[in-house]
């Protein structure tokens, strides 16, 4: 498993973010998630990895959110990938909604890209026309699914 000496923690104005050592490649993977400390309901420190389960994700709890991420973190593989080439010294960021169904502490989105989503709280909050742009886990499609299949139980017969 690629380990994560090529990231460091930068803090700024009391703003944390996560910054790699070296350049890579789209597609390339950067680092596994940690899997060490999984828990049943999210945090700030924790990623959401199957429908039930959050890990605590040590050092990758400084990745900012972006609507425009350069990097994915597949719940599947249990893998940090470069979504685009990356350059030495970038700030890394993934889209939270990829992987977080409903966040614990939703936040507003000021990263100023041509489709940010504004508000950051969970998959579940966006609209399936803004989520088809993005990586998704398969929790994620999951979630979407059953929610959709319950709409259409809701809505009225002709």
């Amino acid at each position: 498993m690629v380990s994560m000496e090529t990231l460091v923690i930068k803090t700024e104005n009391k703003f944390r973010s996560l910054v790699t050592k070296q350049q890579y490649k789209q597609g390339e993977v950067i680092c596994g998630i940690p899997r060490e400390k999984v828990v049943d309901k999210p945090n700030r420190f924790t990623v959401q990895i199957d429908r039930t389960e959050h890990t605590d994700v040590g050092k990758l709890a400084a990745l900012n959110h972006s609507c425009d991420p350069n990097v994915i973190l597949d719940t599947a593989k249990m893998q940090m990938v470069a979504r685009r080439d990356i350059e030495k010294g970038e700030e890394l960021s993934f889209f939270y909604p990829s992987t977080e169904w409903e966040m614990d502490a939703p936040f507003i989105c000021l990263c100023g890209s041509a489709n940010c989503i504004h508000v950051v709280a969970g998959a579940r909050f966006l609209p399936l026309s803004t989520l088809e742009h993005h990586f998704l886990n398969k929790h994620i499609r999951e979630e979407m699914i059953d929610l959709l299949n319950a709409t259409k139980k809701n809505l009225p017969t002709k």
